[in-house]
Parts: structure tokens; C-alpha cells; sequence
């Protein structure tokens, strides 16, 4: 298991992470916008579904330095100071699941766990004390 934190940009994450990449000595591995990513009828900014006004705005960046990983995104949800959530990478889909109902209990449930075009098993959560959360259990690349 691998704990990512995530952080939200209104609209800066292309210029945050470059900046992150420099002053961390690592690299930006991954950079996808709104207007990138494949149709689907359950994920907001996607497709034809509402999401940010701004189809260039990212919808993934990826910093890796050494073995340490930084996610980033602009869009919904990210207020007006940014967010940070911290993602948990988990192997397998039975750990995903776990980790998601555990993490939820006494919590509230932003976006249930189920498939994704990027993971057997995605799915976001506010928990109990009201901090964000998203769980992940990647398809091979």
C-alpha cells in the first residue's frame, strides 16, 4: 500500500507541479486534461458530463522524485485555497474495497468505489473527521 497525497489547483497545477518538479529534482511523468479523457457516464468532466468550464484544465499530473509520488489536478471540488487528499494505492481489488468501506464508516461517501478507465477500482470519500480520501487500485499499464 502506498499513501499519494493529491492535491487540487484552481486552474494552477500545470505551473504547480512544474515548479515542484524543479525545486524537488524530480519530474512530471504523467499530465492529462479534462478534454483528454475518454467518455463515461460516471465521472464528472468527462466526455459529454459537466465539469470545469475550462476543457484544458488537468485532470491528472503525476511528480515522481526518487520513489516518491505527488498527484495533482485543477477542478470541482478543490475550493479556493486548492485541497489536498491523500490517495491510497492498494494492490488488488478486495484490498480497494476494504480500505474504502473502512475509511467510510461513520463518513460520507463523494463518489462510490467502482470501476474507471484508469483503475479496477476508484472511488472517493470524506471520513469521519472530514478529511478527503480517494482509494485506488490501478489497471496494468
Amino acid at each position: 500500500m502506498k499513501l499519494i497525497p493529491f492535491l487540487g489547483f484552481n486552474g494552477k497545477t500545470h505551473e504547480a507541479m512544474a515548479f515542484y518538479a524543479q525545486a524537488l529534482g524530480g519530474k512530471v511523468t504523467s499530465e492529462m486534461k479534462y478534454s483528454d479523457m475518454p467518455p463515461s457516464d460516471n465521472m464528472e468532466g468527462c466526455g459529454d458530463n459537466p465539469g470545469p468550464s475550462d476543457p484544458n484544465l488537468i485532470a491528472h499530473s503525476q511528480l515522481e522524485v526518487g520513489d516518491a509520488i505527488l498527484m495533482a489536478a485543477d477542478g470541482p471540488g478543490s475550493g479556493d485555497n486548492g485541497s489536498t487528499t491523500i490517495n491510497v494505492d492498494v494492490e488488488t481489488e478486495a484490498e480497494a474495497e476494504r480500505v474504502f468501506k473502512a475509511l467510510a464508516e461513520g463518513g460520507k461517501i463523494t463518489f462510490p468505489i467502482g470501476e474507471t478507465f484508469w483503475a479496477k477500482r476508484w472511488g472517493m470519500l470524506e471520513d469521519k473527521y472530514g478529511k478527503p480520501w480517494m482509494v485506488n487500485c490501478m489497471k496494468a499499464p
